[in-house]
């Protein structure tokens, strides 16, 4: 390294937000970048640590962190830049929405801060595009396969751009307007603006990836329309099945999925039409958000800058402590309790809640129904237990059901393919090759909602299998 001992010499920086009574009254994106001379600092605080925990056993990619930070340090940037690609299709995505399991896995964070990774992966791959380092990469021979991949989130992306590099001819549908999947329509602008995601589809289409949009496979075209066409098939439509919560009064009209939500804000931000009818603000009005995940954080925002009254979030877990427990030691992912920028903007949140009911006047839900629960362990399993005398109600205007998802949509061209499941209800593959040897799958279609930076790597060995079976 550029300093063995410059983490002594640093502390770490964060990266800091632009002030709250500014940034919640718009959708953009509210990170302040670090200065030059603050990320060379950051970049020095890497160790020579002899086992770098950061890229084995924290990030799913893979990605060579020491090695680029080092290089951030020599000022060696196009050579990082192209080190950091070569493992992450999408650096500028994960720089900026990955949780960094990263950082919790560096050595550092065993009794120190750790260096922050995230944000130099950030810097790395915004001064390649201002720099014009980061091109399209056509392939040199074509190889007259032809793949399609339905769904153009995080894994379709990676699965399109790696296979259209390997030479064959990739078409992507996707059921939206617009491509990107959960990174346009699941996630706010205020932590991931669409050009962003533009700016990386314009290189995928000049390296030969094509896409239809407003295409619904197992709706608008068949899968055996889709077997004559082309030679491969890989599905990677995510986990689409949300979490419901189904107790008295769930059918009020106004307790929404909390992506339902998000889509609707996201799909104005990008100037779409949604029709005055499926447009739901939370502007003056109390919401609940019940889920106290990424999902339930992403809707905490979004009502924040549509000028909720009030906002409740509600997680059904117990409160995590504020340091690393026993049962999380170092380098696992740590549960602890943390706040996000949203949480951070104002909202009342409670642990150990369930809603055992909902109330309401007519069509529309007015009241939630609660109680306080403890988790106990029994035959080691935890079972969930209401506690007497903790019942409460709370009032509402909008009730978001941000409980995570449960598995890939079973309807579509999975039903008309006859892929088989797994237990857990997603798609079961064998090095990702499904039931049928010409289907392939990726992403939280295989392994149920996880993190974006995970389905980066799953479609990226994904079209790495497709490539080896078109070649047999």
């Amino acid at each position: 390294m550029g300093k063995i001992k410059d983490f002594l010499k640093y502390e770490r920086c964060n990266v800091p937000h632009r002030p709250i009574e500014e940034r919640v009254h718009d959708f953009a994106e509210l990170d302040l970048p670090l200065s030059p001379e603050q990320i060379h600092q950051q970049a020095a605080r890497c160790m020579d640590c002899g086992i770098p925990f950061c890229h084995g056993a924290g990030c799913p990619l893979g990605n060579l962190i020491p090695d680029f930070n080092e290089l951030v340090y020599k000022n060696k940037w196009q050579k990082a830049c192209e080190l950091l690609h070569s493992t992450n299709n999408f650096p500028e995505i994960t720089g900026r929405i990955c949780p960094a399991p990263c950082e919790a896995s560096c050595a550092l964070s065993v009794n120190d801060e750790p260096v922050s990774i995230k944000h130099i992966e950030f810097q790395i791959v915004e001064r390649g595009f201002k720099e014009g380092w980061i091109k399209p990469q056509e392939a040199k021979n074509k190889t007259g396969k032809r793949v399609a991949v339905v769904g153009s989130g995080p894994a379709g992306l990676a699965a399109a751009q790696q296979l259209a590099r390997a030479g064959h001819d990739v078409l992507v549908f996707e059921k939206d307007e617009n491509a990107g999947g959960l990174l346009r329509y699941g996630i706010p602008d205020f932590k991931l603006e669409k050009k962003i995601i533009e700016r990386r589809l314009e290189q995928l289409m000049a390296e030969g990836v094509e896409f239809q949009t407003g295409v619904a496979v197992g709706e608008d075209i068949s899968a055996r329309y889709l077997k004559k066409r082309f030679d491969c098939i890989c599905i990677t439509t995510g986990a689409g099945q949300p979490r419901d919560l189904n107790v008295t009064g769930r059918g009020y009209e106004n307790i929404l999925f909390a992506m339902d939500y998000l889509k609707t804000q996201n799909k104005i931000c990008c100037g779409e039409d949604v029709g005055d009818s499926k447009i739901v603000t939370a502007k003056n009005k109390t919401v609940v958000v019940i889920g106290g995940g990424d999902t339930g954080s992403d809707c905490v925002g979004t009502a924040r800058r549509q000028g909720a009254k009030q906002i409740y979030q509600f997680e059904i877990l117990p409160q995590p402590p504020q340091s690393r427990p026993v049962d999380t030691p170092w380098p696992i992912w740590p549960r602890i309790m943390r706040t996000s920028s949203s949480q951070e903007e104002g909202c009342e949140r409670r642990w150990s809640v369930t809603t055992k009911k909902f109330s309401g006047v007519e069509t529309r839900v007015t009241k939630l129904h609660c109680c306080e629960v403890e988790w106990e362990k029994n035959n080691g399993s935890w079972k969930l237990k209401e506690l007497p005398n903790t019942e409460f109600t709370v009032d509402a205007d909008i009730v978001l059901l941000a409980m995570g998802f449960l598995h890939v949509t079973h309807s579509g061209i999975v039903k008309e393919l006859g892929l088989k499941l797994d237990k857990s209800g997603n798609i079961a593959v064998e090095n990702y090759q499904s039931s049928e040897p010409f289907v392939f799958s990726a992403g939280d279609s295989v392994d149920g909602a996880s993190l974006v930076v995970r389905a980066i790597d799953s479609g990226r060995k994904a079209a790495a299998a497709i490539n080896c079976w078109l070649k047999k």
